[in-house]
């Protein structure tokens, strides 16, 4: 993820908390912070919030295969090994037994 796409996707969580807020308390924190709804400041935000959405698009389909690939080679050198002493045939028991 390069920094623009960075920037982009910050914009877009505030954009959410935002509508958030409006949702949960009918209260629009851009718009107190920069005026009012048709406030200049306020329509750039609300635009720079929109566009920002549409550069984060491509996360939305963008491949895992580099995903994939990171943790394949993570757990490519993982050893399970339970053995901790030598398997003994059990023929040797009952040798051991009869005598």
């Amino acid at each position: 993820m390069n920094s623009l796409q960075r920037i982009a996707l910050a914009l877009v969580i505030i954009g959410a908390i935002n509508w958030g807020l409006i949702g949960l308390f009918q209260f629009d924190l851009v718009a107190s912070i920069f005026g009012g709804q048709d406030a200049a400041l306020s329509r750039v935000i609300y635009t720079l919030v929109g566009i920002s959405a549409l550069c984060c698009l491509p996360l939305l389909f963008a491949s895992t295969a580099t995903e994939e690939n990171s943790g394949i080679e993570r757990n490519r050198n993982l050893e399970y090994t339970t053995e901790i002493a030598e398997e003994t045939d059990p023929s040797e028991f009952n040798n051991n037994n009869k005598k």
